[in-house]
């Protein structure tokens, strides 16, 4: 499940790091060239719900194998292709390759380990999520300089087809069938503090997608002019997002999940501030610090969900919240680059500010909502991963929590303070 993850999250957004190279053979606004990241992330969205259905009538373990191995040939075509519309379709169908394994891996591992070793196998999947969104953003955005484009994602499409084979050869089979639960698809939809949790969700990684897409330019560009392959080495900042989601599942424990949210959405509006002046330090400073506060508020808003949602809707708002996630991650990420390349850095850190802010509103709604729980309340011990109508052993799993952009985070419990 490590490869699983390593390959599929480092295919996804492989492409991040050389959206200025594909501007530049393209003719392309920074705006546009981000569609070679929100096409996939955007048809991910659309279909991450029907492939967890579908696995129920075909196994968890072929969706897995196929998703990867898919995602990984089309990895293959990328470099191949002769338009720019063949590289979005291209990226469309790796998409939707790759949404089979945020659909289906929690649910597989919880089925098939067990209670008593789930955690270390739950582990070792964040693990290979995490290393996959830095591994292939880094490989391509070192590569470019000396492969261009090109030949950098052909690199990240040998490292997706080694993982596949892994995934393939190494992966046990389904154990039986799944069990299944009642539909609660209605509850995770009209309860208020999870339609916030969502929204959060959506701002936040609107926000997130959007500053990251325009980096590569930003830092490209005069008066700053690096090379790529140093250019590449902000996606290092995401080693904080990994430090700081884990400090604030704990303090969300103890201080309540809104004014660590709160403070999370702070540090990221803060962040983004510090990369305005045309200073390397200030920029670096800056994206740690964006990159920190944006993966703590995911962390507390996706663990908030699983504590929030009823026990017949935990796996519904579970998948809701990732619906929301990727699209937020494509919608807001264009979004974000055409502002971009309309009006500067400085108006896109404006609209990163304004999602930010939002998102704020947002905590503070679902902070005022404290009526009662649509459906019976369940303790944490109750919390299963499920998606549609699947349920898994009662461990305490949630699906959100370990699916984000490129790197997975561990998440506010629910245990503190109400909020």
């Amino acid at each position: 499940m490590a490869a699983a993850g390593l390959g599929s999250f480092a295919l996804l957004y492989a492409p991040q790091p050389v959206l200025p190279q594909l501007a530049a053979e393209f003719h392309l606004t920074p705006g546009s060239a981000s569609l070679a990241v929100s096409a996939a992330t955007g048809a991910l969205a659309v279909v991450v719900v029907p492939i967890a259905v579908l696995s129920e009538r075909v196994g968890r373990r072929r969706v897995i194998v196929f998703a990867v191995a898919a995602a990984a040939l089309t990895a293959l075509l990328l470099p191949l292709a002769p338009t720019y519309p063949a590289l979005i379709a291209l990226r469309l169908l790796q998409g939707v390759a790759v949404a089979g394994v945020p659909a289906v891996a929690m649910s597989y591992l919880a089925n098939e380990v067990g209670p008593a070793g789930v955690g270390a196998a739950i582990g070792t999947l964040i693990a290979g999520n995490s290393a996959g969104g830095m591994i292939g953003r880094l490989v391509a955005g070192i590569g470019v300089d000396w492969l261009a484009w090109r030949g950098a994602l052909a690199a990240v499409a040998v490292l997706g087809v080694a993982c596949a084979v892994v995934v393939a050869v190494s992966l046990p089979p389904d154990s039986g069938p799944p069990s299944r639960a009642p539909r609660g698809l209605r509850n995770a939809l009209r309860d208020r503090v999870l339609l916030c949790q969502y929204a959060i969700a959506a701002l936040a990684v609107s926000a997130f997608i959007s500053l990251y897409n325009a980096i590569g330019f930003r830092l490209a560009a005069p008066p700053l002019e690096l090379p790529a392959r140093f250019a590449a080495l902000v996606f290092l900042a995401y080693a904080a997002g990994g430090v700081c989601s884990a400090v604030a599942g704990r303090l969300a424990d103890r201080l309540g999940r809104g004014p660590v949210a709160l403070a999370s959405l702070g540090v990221a509006g803060l962040g983004a501030l510090l990369t305005l002046p045309d200073s390397l330090v200030l920029v670096a400073v800056g994206l740690a610090l964006f990159t920190g506060g944006f993966f703590a508020a995911h962390s507390v808003a996706s663990g908030w969900v699983g504590a929030r949602a009823p026990a017949d809707a935990k796996g519904q708002a579970s998948g809701v919240y990732l619906f929301a996630f990727y699209v937020g991650s494509s919608v807001g990420g264009t979004a974000g680059s055409t502002v971009f390349g309309t009006w500067g850095w400085g108006a896109l850190v404006a609209a990163v500010l304004g999602w930010l802010a939002l998102a704020g509103v947002a905590v503070l709604v679902a902070q005022k909502s404290r009526g009662t729980v649509t459906g019976a309340p369940v303790g944490l011990t109750d919390v299963r991963p499920t998606i549609g109508s699947v349920t898994s052993p009662e461990i305490v799993v949630r699906t959100a929590d370990f699916t984000s952009a490129g790197t997975s985070t561990t998440t506010a419990t629910g245990n503190g303070p109400p909020s």
